[in-house]
């Protein structure tokens, strides 16, 4: 069977060459995706200014005892006296604490980041010239930072401007060093430090070190890594954002997956139908279904396995490119490395090979299912027969759909998209197995309207769509895929960027927004601000991540996994750090009950979503980003819109809680009949680094935030419907292909080459209006319940040139697939083609 199916596969390769190309390019797209899933699994970062030390303790960012094991916003840090126990382990040398903060020259703006001087041996950064700094006002440079020793140099530090003088310089850049004592003072944390490194005496075994390591920080919320696992101390983005991955693979990975299975289907289905006399003949002359049936199969497979083959060489490669795009993107952090094994190969080899196999089954089951004596007859003039499972299948997604919509529709507008997407799936599968049955009514439908403008050329295009429904929804289904794909995804990131800006815009009431190039300003400067001439009122502005912690989570802390599903699962809540009488005038929180200018010291104003359990003046027992637990007095509750909750608190009670320590931002509102332009100017001049924005700059600083989001869409845009596309290319060659020997009856009848053209441009674009509204309803199944979550209106945000657009791409590429082939197969005599010959 192997032999004769390789000599079929010769006979045939044109139309199987097509075939090859969608397998091969969807398996190296799942094997990619696969490769960024386990990558997110994994979250390997190996170490890069911690890898002089073998074993890195550091705060544990895992929620333990949730249901979904989740992880904190910030950096949980260590107490630093955590150091001498560790240094009385046995086995252990040395140990060296590490801080990091931020850090800007004045002169030329330069980024750095800063350390205390005993992290200077993790890296190891050496000195070449100078000392180390021996008490305040001394730091230590890059030797390529162009100043020498003994200089004086002015420095953005802790959201000030500072004037140290250079002790030393050492190799490598990027990082300053300060004494230990001056670091933990501006990171706004002293007593607290980021990680500890902890070194071992030569020939020491590590494993035991690491035990005796772990069982002094048990009890405490603290991870003790090695190997690659250092790397998530020098960036906790690692287990967050790298978590993140997982769902982004997952989605990305499903939408190509979807697309492979849909797009080879059609391409092979198309590229078997071709052969569809010599089925015949072959059926005619005694050949069983069964052995029709493991002809095909034997052939597709041959191929399939070449096919997937070969992709198992670039697939890991593009999984890298991903990767590094998302880094560059922001979406994940750059220190996260690719880590994939022989996971992602078997799974984009198996789902390569499944598709073909499906794809080969139905292909071959209306010839292998024929009876010889109608073989010949359905050769050339196609029985309409919908298989039932088909329908039945189409109807279930369908039905799938409609529930996954609803559950869009009613979901909070930052999550809708989480629905909306396998949503798009759904809807895609269910539309792209009714095919047959939309492909007819639209087809009908477009019957009259093409005929009287095309005249004879429409009538010839309908007819054909009308006798050959299974070849019209072969090249029918691509085309729904890259349109209604291209629609969903670009239209789900617009209204999605939309209703965030409007959710921003909405809760903004100040007029001007005071920032620092140092990376934030110190709490003293929102009440010198606040004094400032012709200013109404100052806020701070202090963002972080939160949880109400439940009640069964009160007692211990839990320190390793998760509880499982029926562990409770607080949610995640947005906390921002305010300044009590200033936060109506700067912003548009308003008091349901309570009062927020009671919020002052260990107190909170709750979203009213998440209030119930509460009256005012109970204690609300929570957790704050850096895992910190807090008893907070309850002193008012404010409404919000669903999804964009957040709870309010004293600012200078956030503070300790956050990463840099430092005020972020001052909301700042004019007094009336203020000059808001003279204003900014003089805030502007209160302090070196001050930046001032207005409302409006605001805003736009707030959507430049979202071009990660658009970017990412973009890029999945590209990847999974670029697929698309070569497959609508592909499908539409392998179909118009089939039909030399029509073309040469038609020439033969007296058509000219024009006109055979004209008939051709006609299909083109009927498959076109069909494919494009078999895509407009997948995208307005996906988009109405998403506009309706997150803007309370049923139509999408964003340009109609995007829709205009999809629609012109789509009709190019289709005419060009169409017409080129045609053009090609009619330099044949006419004779000559539907003899079979070339000539």
């Amino acid at each position: 069977m192997i032999g004769i199916s390789l000599r079929m596969l010769r006979f045939h390769a044109g139309g199987y060459l097509a075939a090859f190309v969608a397998m091969f390019l969807g398996a190296v797209i799942v094997i990619g995706c696969g490769g960024l899933l386990e990558s997110g699994i994994h979250r390997a970062a190996p170490p890069q200014r911690l890898g002089a030390a073998p074993i890195v303790v550091t705060g544990d960012q895992r929620y333990h005892g949730t249901a979904s094991d989740e992880v904190f916003a910030e950096r949980v840090p260590l107490d630093a006296g955590l150091a001498d126990e560790l240094a009385a382990v046995p086995g252990v040398t040395g140990v060296a604490a590490d801080v990091s903060f931020p850090v800007r020259r004045t002169d030329d703006g330069r980024e750095l980041t800063g350390h205390g001087w005993s992290s200077a041996r993790l890296a190891p950064a050496a000195l070449v010239r100078g000392a180390a700094p021996s008490e305040a006002g001394e730091v230590v440079l890059p030797a390529g930072f162009g100043t020498g020793v003994g200089a004086t140099v002015e420095l953005l530090v802790g959201g000030g401007a500072a004037r140290y003088r250079v002790s030393g310089l050492v190799d490598g850049a990027g990082a300053i060093y300060l004494t230990d004592a001056e670091a933990g003072r501006a990171t706004g944390r002293p007593g607290k430090v980021d990680s500890l490194g902890v070194f071992t005496a030569p020939g020491t075994d590590a494993a035991a070190v690491k035990r005796d390591v772990a069982a002094v920080v048990d009890g405490r919320q603290a991870a003790v890594l090695t190997g690659d696992e250092r790397g998530r101390a020098e960036d906790p983005g690692v287990m967050s954002e790298g978590e993140d991955l997982i769902p982004l693979a997952a989605a990305f990975g499903g939408l190509s997956a979807m697309v492979t299975v849909f797009g080879v289907a059609a391409t092979l289905g198309l590229a078997i139908r071709r052969r569809q006399r010599e089925t015949a003949l072959l059926r005619a002359v005694g050949a069983t279904p069964g052995q029709v049936r493991r002809s095909v199969v034997g052939e597709t497979m041959l191929l399939a396995a070449a096919a997937t083959g070969l992709a198992c060489l670039p697939g890991p490669y593009v999984g890298r490119w991903l990767l590094a795009a998302f880094a560059e993107a922001g979406a994940v952090p750059e220190t996260l490395a690719y880590r994939a094994g022989s996971v992602p190969l078997i799974a984009g080899v198996c789902t390569a090979l499944l598709t073909a196999l499906a794809a080969a089954f139905v292909a071959a089951h209306g010839a292998a299912r024929t009876r010889p004596v109608e073989a010949l007859a359905e050769a050339s003039v196609e029985k309409r027969r919908f298989g039932t499972v088909r329908i039945v299948a189409g109807l279930g997604f369908v039905a799938g759909g409609a529930a996954l919509a609803l559950g869009t529709a009613r979901a909070d507008g930052p999550d809708a998209a989480g629905v909306a997407t396998p949503a798009a799936m759904v809807w895609t599968a269910g539309v792209a197995l009714l095919g047959p049955v939309l492909a007819a009514v639209v087809t009908a439908a477009l019957r009259r309207p093409l005929r009287a403008v095309t005249g004879f050329a429409g009538h010839l295009a309908t007819e054909n769509a009308r006798a050959r429904i299974a070849r019209l929804t072969g090249v029918v289904v691509p085309v729904m895929l890259a349109a209604g794909l291209a629609l969903s995804l670009v239209y789900m990131q617009t209204t999605q960027a939309k209703g965030a800006r409007d959710a921003f815009e909405d809760g903004l009431r100040a007029d001007l927004a005071v920032t620092s190039a140092a990376g934030g300003l110190s709490p003293a400067t929102v009440g010198e601000i606040a004094r400032h001439p012709g200013v109404a009122a100052a806020s701070a502005q202090v963002t972080s991540t939160g949880y109400i912690e439940p009640a069964e989570l009160s007692g211990p802390l839990v320190h390793e996994g998760d509880a499982g599903e029926g562990a409770p699962q607080p949610p995640t809540m947005a906390l921002l750090g305010v300044t009590a009488g200033a936060v109506e005038p700067t912003t548009a929180f308003r008091a349901a009950s309570g009062s927020l200018d009671a919020l002052d010291g260990a107190t909170v104003a709750l979203p009213e979503r998440y209030a119930g359990p509460y009256e005012i003046g109970d204690t609300v027992p929570m957790r704050l980003g850096d895992g910190s637990r807090a008893a907070l007095e309850l002193v008012a509750t404010v409404a919000s819109r669903p999804g964009y909750e957040t709870a309010l608190l004293p600012a200078e009670s956030l503070l300790p809680h956050t990463d840099g320590g430092l005020v972020p931002q001052i909301l700042v509102t004019a007094e009336p009949g203020a000059d808001r332009a003279r204003l900014a100017r003089a805030l502007a001049e209160t302090g070196p680094g001050l930046r001032v924005v207005d409302r409006e700059t605001l805003s736009e600083l707030r959507a430049e935030q979202d071009d990660t989001q658009a970017w990412m869409a973009w890029l999945v845009l590209a990847v999974v419907v670029g697929y698309a596309a070569i497959a609508l290319v592909n499908a539409q060659i392998i179909a118009t292909g089939e039909r030399r020997r029509e073309f040469g009856l038609l020439r033969l009848a007296g058509a000219a080459r024009r006109q055979v053209l004209r008939m051709m441009a006609v299909e083109a674009l009927l498959v076109t209006a069909v494919g494009v509204a078999a895509g407009l309803l997948v995208a307005a199944a996906t988009l109405v319940p998403l506009s309706l979550s997150v803007l309370d209106a049923p139509v999408p945000a964003g340009s109609p040139w995007i829709l205009a657009a999809v629609i012109a791409a789509a009709l190019g590429l289709t005419l060009a697939a169409t017409l080129l082939p045609t053009l090609a197969l009619l330099r044949d005599r006419p004779a000559a083609a539907v003899a079979g010959e070339r000539g």
